[in-house]
């Protein structure tokens, strides 16, 4: 039931129709400064005001309630205070990490974020670019790897192009490909140092869950890792490199295809992301096998959710909190460079129980030493490949050989 209005509330409108919103106008009357004033201090402009008119501004804003139309300061300035951010994966703790570190950077200048989670793959990139370019957005941070589809990453950047023509800013952290300031993690360099790493632990045999085909980040990190091997003379065969989706399922199921082969089980395992070797080890559980004692574990990126699993995971150590907000003082920053700046981040190898070398299966003792009491006998492997000779030996040349020892005097001879 409706109650009529009464002759009071018939001469008040206001009652009627609800509350009236207050306008930039409305605080400019309340404080007695100008309209011009009361929009430089609410809007912290560049010109200067006196903290007297500050002060009653402030005050007539708290007292009437006022709050800034900033779809209406996006038309007048051409720009909003919003920052579009594009993750592949919002589940995966690697791009929320990131994401956290970008969002407390935003937050401290009064940036609002808006955070997109699309499958990799420029295309969804694309659009959100234009829909970010529609909406008046200040920036894009652009969050995951590149793929090998030249003509959608073309595409991509002629939206890119579109955006930074209207005045807005673009940062991407992965691969240096797309024209823009860049965070680019060295995932190559990392993999390289863990495979030099995993090797001189004593691991001699590997197989390595590469992730998708078509992603550089996971391209980069199988070839990383197949140098670190190279340089101790250890070979992957191509039949140990196996592909999936870069998940926690894709590392259950390539961890699968790994047992399946029925033969014998490689030293240890390399997943190219935490999220993939996290379904390793549950592969791994589910089939009665132990880590490291059957078969050792290592990933790469070390997301704060593995750091607690047992055993602890090997990996590669990005700090990738850090690299979020160093995407965004760059994309916030207001001198704009000449030419797009590329900020590398180095990785940390990060040794841990899911790689400790296993005992060997029968205690070896030394032929020329006999066994110490209560001291285990040193795990044996099988032997690397020595090093190339030096050049002079390479050429031909023959070592020299030490000086022969003097033959004993004979007995009663003199000396």
């Amino acid at each position: 039931m409706i109650e009529a209005a009464t002759a009071g509330d018939r001469r008040r409108p206001d009652a009627i129709r609800g509350p009236v919103r207050v306008t930039l106008q409305d605080v400019a009357d309340r404080a007695g400064v100008s309209l011009t004033t009361a929009s430089r201090v609410v809007s912290a402009g560049t010109r200067r005001v006196g903290q007297q008119l500050i002060d009653r501004v402030n005050l007539a804003v708290t007292e009437l309630g006022y709050t800034a139309n900033l779809q209406a300061r996006a038309v007048a300035t051409g720009q909003s205070n919003t920052i579009g951010v594009v993750v592949h994966d919002i589940a995966d703790p690697y791009f929320s990490a990131i994401a956290a570190g970008l969002i407390d950077v935003a937050y401290s200048r009064q940036m609002l974020v808006c955070l997109s989670s699309t499958p990799a793959g420029e295309l969804r990139e694309r659009e959100y670019v234009a829909l970010m370019r529609a909406q008046r957005a200040r920036a894009v941070v652009l969050i995951g790897s590149r793929s090998d589809d030249v003509t959608e990453r073309d595409g991509l950047r002629a939206e890119i192009d579109a955006f930074q023509r209207s005045g807005g800013r673009v940062v991407t952290i992965g691969q240096e490909l797309l024209g823009v300031d860049t965070i680019m993690p060295a995932n190559a360099a990392g993999a390289s140092a863990l495979g030099r790493a995993l090797v001189a632990q004593g691991h001699r045999s590997f197989a390595v869950l590469a992730g998708p085909r078509e992603l550089l980040t996971a391209r980069d990190r199988l070839a990383g890792f197949k140098a670190g091997l190279r340089s101790w003379s250890v070979r992957l065969e191509p039949r140990d490199v196996i592909y999936g989706e870069f998940t926690r399922d894709g590392g259950y199921e390539a961890m699968s295809t790994v047992l399946a082969r029925g033969s014998r089980l490689p030293d240890c395992v390399f997943a190219v992301a935490d999220v993939m070797a996290a379904g390793a080890l549950a592969r791994l559980r589910a089939g009665g096998l132990s880590v490291p004692g059957d078969i050792a574990v290592a990933g790469f990126d070390d997301i704060v959710t593995l750091r607690d699993v047992y055993p602890p995971l090997t990996t590669v150590r990005l700090p990738l909190t850090k690299m979020g907000e160093m995407a965004a003082n760059l994309v916030l920053d207001d001198c704009a460079a000449d030419r797009p700046r590329v900020m590398p981040v180095p990785g940390e190898v990060i040794l841990r129980e899911s790689t400790t070398p296993r005992p060997p299966a029968r205690p070896v003792r030394h032929p020329h030493r006999p066994a110490t009491p209560g001291r285990a006998p040193p795990a044996r492997y099988p032997r690397l490949r020595p090093p190339p000779p030096p050049a002079s030996t390479a050429l031909g040349h023959r070592r020299p050989r030490p000086p022969a020892r003097p033959p004993a005097p004979a007995a009663g001879a003199p000396p």
